[in-house]
């Protein structure tokens, strides 16, 4: 098929290039430029920026894509360019994730209410308001935008929280260090130490999206996609201990025990997260392309090769969380 991938160089796009051109297909990429990742040579690149991107329409119209995969897709707006596509197109498929449900609300505090049952499925209620502390996308908004066009048919993949090499938000470091440092202890909120997010690992997410892009059966469905098992944030970090070969404890302890700068007030975490990803591998027979500990080793060996550019020094407080233990251990 000829492609049109929308975005694409960062973290799980390159993954998502190379699988689709592993599999035969004419693969083009429209970007910035600013990111020029080592792709196979076959796949076309045409540059420019989103904020100009009726500029481009014409040009990439020409390419004429049977599918056309919108990778970065933040607000309502944002669906115009797939559907830029109709008369072109056999199909979209848009890149969601998984905070788009209104359990996302209740975590944040944003969207008041009892909680919402998990896991959560295709069909859980999606949230209403736009998050705090910087997430003002509306990935909700996109997703009923694509789907409502009943002239171009959508795919909707709602993606987790993704590690691996590349991840820009570093979701292992803090943990991955302490363990190299040799702490006794990792010290967590009692309440998160116990509450299931759901993950992915980076070349796995990229697999489920490349299937969603060559198999027809994906069109008007909206997949979930993650780890078969949401594991709480306790065991999530003896996982990683396991991988590393850490030996120290993960005490989780009452907000009343622990310092200020080890609290997260901000969350409530009565609200889980877990989440069903069945509907994509029961219909399009997606599986993890890796077992879980090889995912995490990648993920390892990658955070210490690549820390963090820069370090808040609270989130690496030993002062804190030494006088947290004192008082554990009394």
């Amino acid at each position: 098929m000829r492609i049109l991938i929308l975005g694409g160089t960062n973290f799980v796009g390159p993954h998502v290039v190379r699988q689709l051109t592993a599999h035969g297909h004419d693969v083009t990429i429209f970007h910035r430029g600013n990111t020029e990742t080592n792709l196979p040579e076959n796949v076309r690149h045409v540059h420019g920026d989103f904020a100009n991107f009726p500029d481009h329409i014409d040009e990439l119209r020409q390419i004429s894509p049977e599918v056309v995969l919108d990778m970065v897709p933040f607000r309502e707006e944002d669906a115009e360019r797939a559907r830029a596509f109709k008369g072109v197109a056999r199909r979209v498929v848009v890149v969601s994730s998984g905070d788009v449900y209104r359990a996302f609300g209740r975590l944040w505090r944003t969207e008041p209410g009892p909680v919402d049952p998990t896991p959560l499925t295709e069909d859980s209620p999606l949230r209403e308001q736009l998050s705090t502390a910087g997430l003002d996308y509306n990935k909700t908004a996109v997703e009923r935008a694509v789907m409502g066009d009943t002239e171009l048919p959508a795919t909707i993949l709602r993606l987790p929280a993704t590690h691996g090499p590349g991840d820009a938000q570093h979701r292992l470091f803090s943990y991955i260090k302490r363990m190299d440092e040799a702490r006794p202890a990792i010290v967590l909120d009692q309440a998160y130490a116990s509450w299931q997010w759901a993950r992915g690992y980076v070349e796995d997410v990229a697999f489920a999206i490349a299937l969603a892009v060559m198999d027809e059966r994906a069109a008007g469905r909206t997949y979930n996609v993650c780890y078969p098992v949401s594991l709480t944030e306790a065991e999530w970090v003896n996982e990683i201990a396991r991988v590393i070969g850490w030996k120290g404890d993960v005490v989780a302890l009452p907000r009343a025990q622990l310092p200020v700068s080890l609290r997260r007030d901000v969350f409530d975490f009565s609200q889980q997260y877990s989440v069903d990803s069945s509907r994509i591998r029961k219909e399009l027979g997606y599986s993890e392309t890796l077992i879980f500990e090889e995912a995490l080793r990648r993920t390892i060996e990658w955070e210490r090769a690549n820390p963090p550019a820069k370090i808040d020094p609270d989130t690496f407080n030993y002062a804190d969380e030494d006088a947290a233990l004192a008082v554990f251990n009394r």
